[in-house]
């Protein structure tokens, strides 16, 4: 039977070896958490929220080991890891500190002689499907409010990172969370479609590729379940003339390199006014040589490899894309030793003399590569910055908070920033538009997909109303 094998990008090396689960051994935790949810949505919210709590300090307590295995199975620097298991802990806490107020019933304006509300209800089981960029940021929006809500919980984590799923589900046994209230699957993509197709599933949480997206869809169709979709991204940022500078491409460069780039909300175009466009261009340039690409469980690594050699030659397609149609890479790579131009390990690019014909700005290329393109006004960046397929960030740089509002009233995105990027806020929606996706996780909005509505309409009957028999 296939067998699902986690490669390192660090040297090619095996990081874990799994079966893939068979029919029966699907079957069996559909069943569980089946019934498991059956007794969960009785258990009071703040019975759920003691033990997830548990389960939180339990994961946050084996901190060091869950960050190491991050960068073995992705290969992000060791100096960054540890920040996604905190993250994972203060997203988390969020969202069960919100849920009395998510989850609260909804009372319309009463009328005499009624009571009547609205209560939001556990929908069933959820299968969260994780990517392996953030495999625990991406799967603690799910889990946790879903989990908080009432649901019994599927996570199917990507085959790159297999070992996170084990480790959340660790902390949930050690935290005494009832048996098959959540649980974890690793499946190939057949099994997996069959997974969203199974009576069981209610919901369907799924982080990934635009192409991922349509295949999930595919597989919920007719069953008139909940899908939400996180998918790509080509974000957009706009410095303008009022801009900070120096705040601009400390937070704009790191935004388009953070992770070696594989960021769904990493910067991938900057748009610059001309009149500060070569200073931008020169500080950005000064500043993203200063990199480190190296092993990353050094500690002075700051930049590592991307997830696999079929990724970096994806992002080296796109480079030569650019170049072909006029592009300038103005990075000398030659000061990063480790990008051969065959493995795993990519320099960061800078491209300038771009345009929306090259692949770098047009889609998603999830490496270390930006575009840079002057523009004249503000007009004409909105334009450029709504030139896309997709729809999750966009963001200005200005000290004008004014007109920052008002040109995020003409971008197309879920989120909207100023003088920052590539960031989540888990009391905001986290969200997008077009090939981006649908849906919504974190804040109280994020419950609402995680629940149903139910209407309570009941009329108190005097005396009077009741016939006598």
């Amino acid at each position: 039977m296939p067998e699902l094998i986690t490669i390192s990008p660090i040297d090619g090396s095996e990081v874990a070896r799994r079966a893939y689960a068979d029919e029966h051994h699907i079957a069996a935790t559909l069943h569980r958490a089946r019934l498991a949810q059956r007794d969960w949505r009785q258990v009071s919210l703040l019975e759920r929220m003691a033990v997830l709590s548990r389960a939180v300090d339990a994961f946050s307590a084996n901190k060091e080991a869950i960050a190491e295995a991050i960068t073995r199975q992705i290969g992000r620097p060791i100096r960054y890891s540890p920040n996604e298991v905190a993250g994972f802990d203060t997203r988390a806490r969020h969202m069960m500190a919100i849920a009395p107020e998510a989850l609260a019933d909804i009372h319309p304006t009463p009328i005499e002689g009624f009571n009547r509300f609205i209560r939001r209800e556990a929908l069933g089981v959820v299968l969260v499907v994780a990517p392996w960029n953030y495999p625990l940021l991406t799967a603690v929006n799910a889990i946790i409010p879903a989990l908080m809500a009432g649901n019994a919980v599927i996570l199917k984590h990507s085959a790159q990172t297999p070992l996170c799923a084990e480790q959340i589900h660790a902390a949930f046994v050690a935290a005494g969370l009832p048996a098959g209230v959540f649980q974890y699957l690793h499946t190939d993509h057949a099994s997996t479609q069959k997974l969203i197709q199974a009576k069981e599933i209610k919901h369907v949480c799924f982080t990934g590729s635009v192409a991922g997206g349509i295949a999930v869809e595919q597989a919920a169709a007719g069953r008139f379940i909940g899908v939400g979709l996180e998918l790509g991204g080509n974000d957009a940022a706009l410095v303008r003339s009022d801009a900070d500078l120096a705040h601009a491409v400390d937070t704009l460069v790191d935004g388009a390199f953070f992770n070696s780039g594989q960021s769904c909300c990493g910067t991938q175009r900057i748009y610059v006014h001309q009149s500060v466009y070569q200073e931008f261009v020169g500080r950005a340039l000064a500043l993203t040589e200063q990199y480190v690409l190296g092993n990353p469980l050094d500690a002075a690594t700051t930049l590592g490899p991307v997830v696999r050699v079929a990724a970096a030659n994806a992002v080296r397609a796109a480079e030569a894309d650019a170049l072909a149609k006029g592009a300038s890479q103005i990075v000398d790579t030659r000061r990063f030793a480790l990008d051969d131009g065959k493995g795993a390990y990519l320099a960061p690019r800078i491209f300038t003399g771009v345009n929306h014909q090259m692949q770098l700005m047009a889609d998603e290329c999830f490496g270390p590569v930006v575009g840079i393109m002057p523009v004249k006004n503000d007009e004409e960046a909105v334009r450029l910055m709504n030139d896309s397929p997709y729809g999750l960030t966009s963001a200005v740089f200005s000290r004008d908070e004014n007109v920052a509002l008002s040109l995020a009233d003409q971008l197309e995105c879920g989120t909207f920033f100023m003088n920052r990027c590539d960031y989540l806020d888990p009391a905001l929606p986290w969200t997008g538009i077009k090939q981006t996706g649908r849906g919504a996780t974190l804040s109280v909005l994020g419950y609402d997909y995680l629940t149903r509505p139910k209407s309570f309409h009941l009329k108190h009957l005097t005396s009077g109303d009741i016939s006598a028999f």
